[in-house]
């Protein structure tokens, strides 16, 4: 929104300033995390008064966790407000990757806070229809998979590129539409089995955004993706800006989050953010460097895949628990040694990841 007052840029030569994604990125930043700030403590109280015992805990989880009976879930929405007004505020409004992964981000949150609003209500952990928000989440990020493939190059649109391999794309044809969703669908449930103990995942989300807000500058730049041989997606360097409204409100978020946490991100905010780098994932062509950069997302996802495949097929468990965090609280790790040392682990990923853009 703001972008309009680099018109004025020759009466005024500061406001010049408005026309780099670096500086509104900067703003995005602020903003988003000024915001959650401010209005952080009003959204948790109004959603402990209305959601009365909050959370539902399992029984058969952690017997650690059962202390945390009573807080607040939905912390999504305190995320989604922040990362809403930062990219509304300094995002420019004219660029349709900005609306398209927006609106999966929001889209992805709404089925989010339909399942925590099912949970808190009926103090059940079963919420929407596994099949049904699957079908749901496909549909729309089908939806935004093709529009981006009618916004990228023609020989870009649907073709999938490769990491660390120079030049190298495979094109997928129609199959590149349900490829696009499947990355979508499958990094907001990643990162939604991820968010299982206080801060475990907004970390891991906040260095993955920034890592991608950095891509998507670079391939969004003419010159920077001539320099580095990445393929060149005009218009996906605005998203920059999105990443920045989403790290602002995630260190917004942290402060509340961290333990013991005053609320939990639920549905709303892992849904919306997965399904968020999923999105941009697919916009800038780095959909194999997600799996890099968001490497702790696949293993937990991995992990539930394998225990419940084993357990089916032979009747035994490989973890203690799953999703794999819990299997390591129950080697005697406390939850702060698992979220610490899974940031750590995030942090590695986004640095492998992002040596792809050079090593070619």
């Amino acid at each position: 929104m703001l972008t309009f007052l680099s018109a004025f840029a020759e009466t005024i030569p500061l406001l010049n300033l408005f026309r780099y994604i670096t500086f509104r990125t900067g703003g995005a930043i602020i903003t988003s995390m000024l915001f959650v700030f401010l209005f952080g403590p009003a959204i948790i109280a109004q959603l402990r008064i209305r959601q009365g015992k909050g959370q539902p805990i399992r029984d058969d989880g952690p017997q650690s966790h059962l202390l945390k009976r009573g807080t607040p879930t939905m912390g999504g929405l305190m995320i989604l407000s922040g990362l809403v007004v930062g990219t509304l505020l300094w995002g420019n409004l004219a660029n349709i990757y900005v609306w398209v992964v927006l609106a999966v981000t929001l889209g992805f949150g709404l089925i989010g806070f339909y399942d925590d609003y099912l949970k808190v209500s009926k103090q059940s952990h079963k919420g929407f229809s596994g099949r049904a928000r699957l079908a749901v989440e496909f549909v729309l990020a089908g939806l935004a998979v093709y529009i981006m493939t009618r916004l990228a190059p023609d020989s870009l649109s649907t073709s999938l590129a490769f990491p660390f391999l120079k030049g190298v794309l495979l094109n997928l044809g129609y199959v590149f539409i349900f490829f696009g969703a499947l990355v979508i669908v499958g990094s907001g449930n990643a990162v939604n089995l991820t968010d299982g103990l206080d801060g475990l995942a907004i970390v891991p989300v906040m260095v993955a955004a920034a890592s991608f807000g950095f891509i998507a500058y670079l391939a969004g730049n003419a010159v920077f993706a001539d320099y580095l041989q990445i393929h060149l997606m005009p218009g996906t360097g605005e998203l920059a800006v999105l990443c920045g409204a989403m790290l602002g409100a995630g260190l917004g978020f942290l402060w509340f989050n961290a333990p013991p946490a005053q609320i939990f991100m639920g549905d709303t905010g892992s849904l919306a953010l997965g399904g968020m780098l999923g999105a941009i994932a697919v916009a800038t062509k780095h959909e194999i460097v997600l799996a890099i950069v968001g490497g702790l997302f696949v293993l937990e996802a991995a992990s539930v895949i394998i225990q419940v495949a084993s357990f089916k097929l032979t009747g035994k468990r490989v973890f203690k628990m799953a999703p794999i965090h819990h299997h390591f609280e129950q080697l005697g790790w406390t939850e702060s040694q698992v979220v610490i040392r899974f940031w750590i682990i995030a942090v590695v990923l986004a640095l492998i990841g992002l040596s792809s853009l050079k090593l070619r």
